[in-house]
């Protein structure tokens, strides 16, 4: 019956709402802000999963790693053979900072083992677009999870070009990640 009840309001509502929107509605006062909610420690927050490589494909997945990472992810959806699955790309970010390169996570994760990969995760603070603060308020688990997902995949690909921050600008194709206001688009025929 109360669903009945709060079924007939909302539609009663939705209805006074669009027959006619020139009527003066009413205007609420808007909430008090909740309180804060504390922030979670990062040392009680990780997920769980079947295995360590399960639970680092699905970090990699959601924390956006292949959008960068992998070339041709977003092009393809995703429908990337697995050998190019995380190998960096010389397609550069380019601002304020210079220009820095996706790097190739596999051979950077082969050379550590998944403590030292978390550690150095954990106090890294590079370039953008790379989301640093984000990637060091990660579980020490997760990002060994992340670690046993790329080590899984093994070697492959080369290393991607240094970052370039001396003023030169970039030596390769790059993306300008600035950005711009509408009238910067070029003109359509």
């Amino acid at each position: 019956m109360k669903l009945q009840t709060l079924a007939a309001g909302l539609c009663l509502l939705m209805t006074a709402c669009t027959q006619n929107p020139e009527a003066a509605m009413p205007v609420a006062e808007p909430a008090p802000a909740p309180a804060s909610l504390p922030a979670p420690s990062v040392s009680s927050v990780h997920v769980t999963g079947a295995s360590q490589i399960e639970i680092g494909a699905y970090l990699a997945d959601l924390g956006g790693c292949h959008d960068c990472h992998t070339p041709g992810w977003a092009q393809t959806g995703g429908n990337v053979p697995e050998d190019q699955l995380l190998v960096g790309t010389d397609v550069g970010f380019s601002g304020p900072w210079g220009t820095s390169y996706p790097g190739n996570l596999r051979l950077t994760a082969g050379q550590l083992d998944a403590g030292a990969w978390a550690d150095m995760m954990k106090d890294r603070n590079g370039l953008p677009p790379m989301p640093w603060p984000t990637v060091n308020r990660m579980s020490r688990e997760d990002l060994m999870a992340l670690h046993a997902y790329i080590t899984s995949l093994g070697p492959a690909g080369e290393p991607v070009p240094m970052a370039v921050t001396d003023g030169s600008g970039p030596r390769t194709p790059f993306i300008w990640f600035v950005p711009q206001p509408p009238e910067a688009w070029p003109a359509q025929p």
